[in-house]
């Protein structure tokens, strides 16, 4: 049986059995996350203030490697995933977004929205989404605005600033939401407070220099690849988008969602979130179970399925081609104009 063969409600079915946690695992997958990165970073804090700042931004590699990870778990907490108690979840997904720089709450309803709506043509525009246009959309910008999408599209500034403008800029106010009572405010502006005063307990201990630069540079090489992360998950050669008549979650999550097939140290670092096109299926498998969804079906395998050398040529996409049924750059688009 090919995947795409079930009916639309076959998957939602066959992997229900999937999404049950286990409260243990849970437990140890925080703990083997949270304590080497914070060991990480008082070692380069403490290298830092002796001098040895080549030493301490090393460490920084492997931290943002286990800060993206703890940014994982709180995104499993936001589907309700990584606990079977929602109060758990949300707590847990609070605390991590001090570290994470994320509203837990806001950032929880925007994502729901990008789960509603990937993959959906007429339905684009969700918050927090990279926004994409059609071939015809772009033509029809004036000069000066197809300008600016082309620079936000260029992978400088997608993968470059970016990243920074979203965790230190734009999630600082519940945009999008803010006419929506007191509940965004109340995530943003806990997140924030939170995220002051634990820097300011650190930089009490450590000093302003050694905790400012070990953590700004983590969050930085985190959030990038966070960003590359969820850019390639949606945007790759083979990806469908569809209109509203013809749009169906299943076949969107199957073939509009990525089976990134990553090297096994990156696939751990990245709490298998590659496994997209699965997670899309059942957003409330935990992350330590999809690799057994992938065993266990493994017609799933082949299904969208990147490489990682291959998916760098896929940052230069940036338009969907509707007459085509695929993404193309800005020189095919030129081209065939």
């Amino acid at each position: 049986m090919v995947a795409d063969s079930k009916p639309a409600d076959g998957w939602t079915n066959t992997l229900a059995p999937y999404r049950a946690p286990k409260a243990a695992r849970s437990i140890l997958e925080i703990v083997i996350t949270v304590v080497p990165l914070l060991t990480i970073w008082a070692l380069a804090w403490a290298l830092l203030s002796r001098g040895l700042w080549w030493a301490a931004l090393l460490l920084t590699v492997p931290a943002a490697g286990f800060l993206l990870r703890m940014f994982m778990i709180q995104h499993d907490c936001g589907h309700g995933a990584f606990f079977g108690q929602r109060q758990a979840n949300d707590w847990v997904g609070r605390v991590i977004g001090v570290f994470t720089l994320t509203p837990y709450d806001y950032w929880r309803q925007s994502h729901a929205m990008h789960h509603a709506t990937s993959g959906n043509l007429d339905r684009r525009g969700g918050l927090g989404a990279i926004e994409v246009l059609t071939v015809e959309e772009y033509r029809a910008l004036s000069p000066v605005r197809r300008l600016r999408y082309w620079l936000y599209r260029n992978p400088v500034v997608m993968f470059g600033l970016g990243p920074a403008y979203v965790f230190l800029v734009f999630q600082r106010m519940p945009i999008g939401m803010m006419r929506q009572g007191w509940r965004p405010w109340a995530s943003v502006i806990g997140n924030g407070v939170g995220v002051l005063a634990g820097l300011g307990g650190l930089i009490w201990l450590f000093g302003i220099a050694p905790v400012l630069i070990v953590n700004l540079v983590t969050m930085l090489l985190a959030a990038t690849i966070g960003v590359w992360l969820f850019y390639v998950q949606h945007q790759f050669e083979g990806a469908v988008m569809m209109r509203n008549g013809a749009w169906k979650r299943d076949e969107a999550a199957l073939h509009g969602s990525s089976h990134y097939d990553l090297p096994p140290v990156l696939r751990w670092f990245t709490a298998n979130i590659g496994i997209h096109h699965v997670h899309h299926l059942s957003s409330r498998i935990p992350f330590y179970r999809l690799p057994k969804v992938l065993k266990d079906h493994p017609e799933l395998k082949p299904l969208s399925r990147v490489g990682l050398w291959e998916s760098f040529r896929f940052a230069r996409l940036a338009l969907w081609d509707e007459a085509a049924g695929r993404l193309i750059t800005f020189h095919e688009a030129r081209r065939a104009a």
